[in-house]
C-alpha cells in the first residue's frame, strides 16, 4: 500500500466506503478543534477513540472528563498507533505538517488507514461530509457522504444541498425494503400526524414536507394543502378523507381505524391535516388510538390557522396597546365553548371563532348577552391563505346580517375584538408562496 502522490491521487477516483468501527481502536493525533470533531465522528460511529496530544483544546478536554475517549498526554511516538493493540484508523490533526507526516508514515508501514488533516493530497484515505438522518424520523437509516476532490468546502456545500433536498421532501427518503434486523413478516409501520398549514402548500414546515416524501400512504382531509398530494410519487396510495359541512362520508372511528390498519401492514403513514392537528383538529384521539393499538406515532406541528389567517387578513390577535392575550375556540355549536373559555380571560382578548359561520347569529347574540358590546369589531376571513382569500369586516350586532348578505361561506375564521381595527392600516399581508416541491 504505497502512499500515493498529489498526481495519482488527482488521477484516480478512489474507492468509496463505510467502515464498521464499532468497539475497534481508532486514534486520533492532535488536541485542537479539528481533532475534537475527528473525535466525535468516531464516537459516533461506536470507535474506542484515544486522543494522543501534549495539551487539550476545552471539547476534548470536556470528552476526557465524561469518560468518552483515552487521552495519552503526550507527543506522538513511533508505536503509539500499535500499543496496546494495532490501531484500525488513525486521523491525524496536529497542524504541524513533520508530525503528521510522521504519523502518516507509521500508518503506512503498519497498514492502517490514516487521515491527514493537513494535506489531503497525501493521506491515504479522506473524510467525506457526512449527514444523516435523524433517528425515528422519516429519513432514519439514509447517511449522506459527500467528497470534493480535496475541496471540503466544496463537499459540505453540496452535502448542505443534499441535506436540504431530503429535509424539505424534494428528494425520496421512503425506504425499499425493511431495516436491518426486523424480524420476517411485515414491520409495524408508523403514523405522522402533520400539520399542513392553512392552505398555502408553501407553509407547510420541513418536518411535515420530509414525512410526505417517505409516505407510503397519506390520508389527507379536505382543509389540507390538496396541492401537495400532486406532487407524491406515483407509488404512494392516498385516502381523502375529507369532511364538508353537514356530510361526513367518513367517521373518525374509521379514520382511526385506517391509520391503525396501514401502519401495522409496515406502512408508512401520513395523516395530512390543514393547520394544526392538535389545535382543534381531533390529533389527539388519533395519537391515542394509534398508541392503544401499539402503532409509534409523531406529531409535526403546523401553521394554525385559528391565528396565520387572520395574520393573513392584516389582523395580529394581540397588539400592544390594544390586547395582550387571545383565545381559540370552536364555534360548531354555537357559543358555549366560547363562553366558558372567556370567562377566565381579559375582557379585551381576542376571541378568535373556527367552524363558526353557519351558528354566527346565534353566537353573537350569546355573546352580547354575556356582556361584549354589539359594536365590537369583527372581521369572517374566508378561504385564508388561497387565491380566493376574503375579508368582511363588520361589527357584532350586524355580523350574522352582512356574513348573509354577502354570502360568507367556510371555511372561515371568525375574529372578535379590537384588533380587527388595525386591518385598515394594514390591508392583506398574505404573500404569494404557491410553490410546491417537484
Amino acid at each position: 500500500m504505497s502512499n500515493p502522490t498529489a498526481a495519482a491521487a488527482s488521477a484516480a477516483e478512489g474507492y468509496p466506503i463505510t467502515l464498521d468501527l464499532c468497539d475497534r481502536r481508532a486514534v486520533v493525533v492532535g488536541g485542537g478543534p479539528v481533532a475534537a470533531r475527528r473525535a466525535r465522528g468516531l464516537l459516533a460511529a461506536g470507535a474506542q477513540v484515544e486522543v494522543v496530544a501534549p495539551t487539550l483544546c476545552s471539547a476534548l478536554r470536556e470528552l476526557v472528563e465524561r469518560g468518552a475517549i483515552c487521552w495519552h498526554e503526550k507527543e506522538f511516538e513511533v508505536g503509539d498507533l500499535s500499543a496496546p493493540s494495532q490501531a484500525w484508523f488513525v486521523h491525524t490533526a496536529t497542524g504541524v505538517a513533520d508530525v503528521d507526516a510522521t504519523v502518516a508514515r507509521e500508518s503506512e508501514a503498519l497498514r492502517i488507514w490514516c487521515v491527514r488533516a493537513d494535506n489531503a493530497a497525501a493521506s491515504a484515505a479522506w473524510t467525506p461530509a457526512v449527514s444523516r438522518g435523524a433517528a425515528g424520523g422519516p429519513a432514519e437509516g439514509l447517511t449522506i457522504a459527500v467528497t470534493g476532490g480535496a475541496d471540503p468546502g466544496r463537499a459540505v456545500a453540496l452535502r448542505d444541498a443534499i441535506d436540504a433536498g431530503l429535509s424539505t421532501g424534494r428528494l425520496p427518503v421512503r425506504r425499499t425494503r425493511p431495516p436491518q434486523g426486523v424480524a420476517a413478516g411485515p414491520p409495524v409501520g408508523r403514523v405522522w400526524l402533520v400539520g399542513g398549514g392553512p392552505g398555502d402548500p408553501g407553509l407547510i414546515t420541513v418536518s411535515g414536507a420530509e414525512a410526505l416524501a417517505a409516505a407510503d400512504v397519506v390520508v389527507a382531509d379536505r382543509l389540507g394543502p390538496r396541492e401537495l398530494l400532486e406532487a407524491l410519487a406515483p407509488h404512494v396510495e392516498v385516502i381523502d378523507v375529507g369532511k364538508t359541512p353537514g356530510h361526513h362520508p367518513i367517521s373518525q372511528d374509521k379514520i382511526n381505524a385506517i391509520l391503525v390498519e396501514q401502519a401495522l401492514a409496515g406502512r408508512a403513514v401520513v395523516r395530512l391535516k390543514g393547520g394544526d392537528p392538535f389545535v382543534l383538529g381531533r390529533g389527539g384521539e388519533e395519537a391515542l388510538h394509534c398508541a392503544l393499538h401499539g402503532v409509534p406515532v409523531e406529531v409535526v406541528p403546523g401553521v394554525t390557522s385559528a391565528i396565520s389567517v387572520p395574520a393573513a387578513a392584516g389582523i395580529p390577535v394581540t397588539h400592544r396597546g390594544i390586547t395582550a392575550s387571545f383565545v381559540v375556540a370552536s364555534a360548531h355549536e354555537g357559543a358555549t365553548e366560547a363562553l366558558e373559555a372567556l370567562r377566565d380571560a381579559p375582557v379585551t382578548s381576542t376571541l378568535v371563532l373556527l367552524m363558526g359561520i353557519s351558528t354566527l347569529r346565534a353566537t353573537a347574540r350569546q355573546l352580547m348577552a354575556a356582556g361584549r358590546p354589539p359594536g365590537t369589531p369583527v372581521a369572517l376571513i374566508e378561504s385564508g391563505w388561497t387565491d380566493a382569500q376574503r375579508t368582511t369586516v363588520t361589527t357584532l350586532d350586524k355580523a350574522a346580517d352582512i356574513a348573509e348578505q354577502e354570502q360568507v361561506r367556510a371555511p372561515a375564521i371568525i375574529v372578535i375584538g379590537d384588533v380587527v381595527s388595525v386591518r385598515s392600516e394594514l390591508g392583506d399581508l398574505r404573500g404569494r408562496r404557491t410553490t410546491v416541491p417537484d
